[in-house]
């Protein structure tokens, strides 16, 4: 049997995201799970250090960095057509759980235990899930940002939407991060040099 996962995983690559926005710089959906491992991680961080918590700060980048891999077989649904009604953000759900299967099914038996509990929530792993989707939003607000910086208007609503979405997961380390570090995110090249 051809174990193929990792060749599909690497096709991240090739998936674009923002398919129904006018871009000045094309994010594949390798590019954005990066950027969620990253924030993902600095929010574990936050949270240990900061709010008392006890998060394992690893294993949050590791479940962000493979968060979005059924996109490899579905491609990359625009936010606003997967939550159009509960029917079409449901069935998308069931979608997104066969695809999940499908790619966890190329792995051999001794390894898949290994990635099922980074691509399929754990009731026991909900603190970090919640992280790994306040990340995902950071990632798309950082989009936003990029974009406007540039005087791309297109993102303008998206940015509105996206901050909103962060604010309502009432998670006080994006609150932090927003508050923190996203103000860096406008700056150009020499003025993060100074």
């Amino acid at each position: 049997m051809s174990n193929d996962f990792y060749a599909f995983v690497s096709r991240m690559k090739y998936i674009d995201r923002w398919a129904l926005m006018r871009n000045t710089e094309e994010e594949s959906l390798m590019q954005h799970s990066f950027e969620v491992a990253v924030v993902a991680h600095a929010l574990a961080v936050i949270s240990n250090k900061r709010l008392g918590k006890n998060i394992d700060a690893d294993k949050v980048a590791l479940i962000a960095l493979f968060h979005d891999t059924s996109e490899i077989i579905t491609g990359d649904m625009p936010t606003p057509v997967k939550y159009y009604s509960p029917e079409i953000t449901n069935a998308y759900k069931e979608v997104e759980r066969v695809a999940t299967g499908k790619l966890l099914d190329m792995l051999p038996d001794d390894l898949r235990p290994e990635y099922e509990s980074l691509l399929l929530p754990k009731e026991e792993d909900a603190e970090l899930w919640k992280l790994c989707k306040a990340a995902d939003k950071i990632s798309a607000l950082i989009k936003c940002v990029e974009e406007q910086n540039v005087g791309n208007r297109e993102f303008d609503k998206a940015r509105e939407a996206t901050e909103a979405a962060i604010h309502s997961l009432n998670c006080e380390a994006a609150e932090i991060f927003l508050k923190e570090f996203l103000p860096s995110f406008s700056l150009t090249l020499d003025q993060l040099n100074k």
